[in-house]
């Protein structure tokens, strides 16, 4: 009968120890639990990989070139970095040498490109120095910031979010990741976008105003980075709006070309 006792507070004093643990764990940590049903997640895949690259979060930065600033109506001497955030289920992968349909948004009259040299980090932090930011790169890509531009201006003229002209389904097509071990850092080199044919955005990547090493830092100051980000580094200017049957490509030396058709 002791033995039984015993060995019942023992169990006991267990469980407590166990309910007291889980009670313990932060939100969002990693205890399995059930789910009344499942959630895809968003990767992207790795050149030279059979693994793929997750999508934790994807952050934007606005008017990253002088000449695109000025065509948006701001003054890029003066103005800060600021960033914006697209949900990770937006990403639509586009793979190289295949023409990608991409579909013609609800709401929207006004639809624009925005090609973007992006950059996906394997490694996380707070305040992360500028000299040591791009070791915290994964690798790079190429994409499409998608812009419901009729939107995003009515919601800024009525000072509003415009996340509705920016974050919806589909609104960032991107390629495959390639390492850093294998293409190396991109500090300069032509980056275009032709629609029909016709080249309609062309600057070369020194012309950013912040580097993708200040990016990082920037950003860390307002978020801890995580592996699994992805920073969409900002466009050049003549951003301009497509039509359904409009075929996109899009180009940054060094990275495969993409192409999207509009429909």
């Amino acid at each position: 009968m002791i033995t039984s006792r015993r060995g019942l507070l023992a169990g006991s004093a267990a469980m407590a120890t166990g309910a007291i643990a889980g009670c313990a764990l932060p939100a969002g940590a990693g205890r399995s639990a059930a789910t009344p049903f499942d959630v895809a997640s968003s990767t992207i895949p790795i050149i030279g990989s059979d693994q793929v690259f997750p999508v934790r979060r994807i952050y934007c930065i606005g008017r990253n070139y002088e000449a695109h600033a000025r065509e948006m109506g701001s003054d890029p001497s003066r103005e800060p970095p600021f960033f914006f955030q697209k949900p990770a289920d937006a990403i639509q992968v586009v793979t190289p040498g295949v023409v990608a349909d991409h579909p013609y948004p609800t709401l929207t009259k006004n639809y624009h490109y925005e090609v973007e040299l992006v950059v996906a980090l394997g490694k996380g932090g707070r305040n992360i120095a500028t000299s040591e930011a791009l070791d915290h790169v994964y690798g790079y890509s190429l994409g499409l910031d998608m812009t419901r531009r009729d939107l995003q201006r009515e919601m800024g003229d009525q000072k509003k979010p415009w996340e509705i002209g920016k974050s919806f389904d589909h609104s960032a097509p991107v390629g495959p990741i390639h390492p850093v071990a294998k293409v190396g850092h991109f500090s300069d080199g032509a980056i275009w976008l032709k629609v029909n044919g016709q080249t309609k955005q062309n600057a070369t990547l020194r012309h950013m105003i912040w580097s993708v090493a200040e990016q990082i830092s920037r950003l860390s100051q307002a978020f801890e980075l995580k592996p699994g980000d992805i920073i969409y580094s900002g466009t050049p200017e003549n951003v301009g709006p497509v039509v359904r049957g409009d075929l996109i490509q899009i180009h940054i030396d060094r990275l495969p070309e993409l192409s999207v058709r509009i429909v």
